[in-house]
């Protein structure tokens, strides 16, 4: 899968995964839908990053994002292991939710960075050549 359609597909994930979250706790809090907030600039990117000239800059904005995600997310990993293991949570869907968002940007950023590296090795084949 080519890092625009990755790009695409986390933006839909994300923005799905606040919709859900936000309606499966009863629209309570606002903060279920930051999901949403991350997808749709990311949807934003890979819209943008359509058109040729624009695909560079704009997926390097997207895996900025991705890097937010993740930092921003990160801590519902060692939640949700804390709640696999028994331990009692305030907000368990909170940490769930974290959890899945930073999984899904760690996998985008592995392919960004797989991407990156072989557009590098492409480069640097042509110019040998």
């Amino acid at each position: 899968m080519n890092l625009l359609r990755s790009t695409l597909v986390l933006a839909v994930v994300l923005i799905a995964i606040g919709l859900v979250a936000y309606l499966a706790t009863g629209r309570q809090s606002v903060t279920a839908l930051i999901p949403t907030f991350l997808g749709v600039p990311l949807l934003v990117c890979a819209l943008i990053a359509r058109r040729e000239g624009a695909r560079r800059w704009a997926l390097g904005i997207a895996s900025v994002l991705a890097v937010l995600g993740l930092g921003g997310t990160a801590g519902g990993l060692v939640k949700t292991a804390r709640l696999i293991g028994g331990a009692a949570l305030e907000r368990p869907e909170a940490s769930i939710t974290q959890a899945i968002v930073a999984i899904a940007c760690l996998a985008y950023l592995v392919m960004a960075l797989r991407s990156l590296r072989q557009a590098r090795r492409s480069r640097a084949s042509e110019a040998a050549a």
